[in-house]
């Protein structure tokens, strides 16, 4: 009988081609439809491997779901970009492979991210999510998680509502 291997873990540099390829392909079946085309693809490409082997380098949070030496998703996280936020710790993205969600994996990524956050003591931790993306505010309010913030974010000509979700 064959097992397989699931691990969380740290990013490490050689992993930045498959963050990428992860990113590229989340991103486009997240928001196709959503995020206009043009401006969808510009922020795709500006997310290359380069660009996450400086980041993962340079010590940002990254950590992978690596599924027999397959990555499968990530989570990035770390101090919240809002200082005068209540909440210490944020959740800057989390994405899956479209054939690794529904199966737990992202919920497993979000608690390996709230542990560490928790860890170095950042207390009450807030996620971003466009409010259109319903599958992710799904997601996040199934975790817990309380709508806390709305704001505008313009992509293009097209200002779009994101909604930010709080745990204490």
């Amino acid at each position: 009988m064959a097992q397989s291997l699931l691990t969380i873990r740290l990013a490490r540099p050689h992993d930045a081609e498959a963050v990428a390829s992860v990113h590229d392909l989340s991103w486009r079946e997240a928001y196709r439809g959503i995020i206009p085309g043009r401006e969808l693809e510009r922020m795709v490409e500006r997310r290359g491997p380069s660009w996450w082997e400086t980041a993962i380098a340079r010590g940002s949070r990254v950590a992978v779901l690596d599924f027999d030496d397959r990555i499968g998703g990530y989570v990035t996280f770390g101090v919240n970009r809002l200082s005068a936020s209540p909440y210490q710790g944020e959740i800057f993205e989390l994405y899956l492979l479209p054939e690794f969600q529904g199966l737990g994996f992202g919920r497993r990524l979000f608690q390996v991210a709230r542990k560490d956050l928790n860890a170095r003591r950042l207390d009450g931790l807030m996620v971003w999510s466009l409010a259109a993306n319903e599958r992710a505010c799904v997601f996040y309010e199934k975790l817990g998680g309380r709508k806390v913030r709305r704001m505008v974010e313009r992509f293009g000509d097209v200002p779009l509502e994101r909604v930010g979700f709080g745990w204490a």
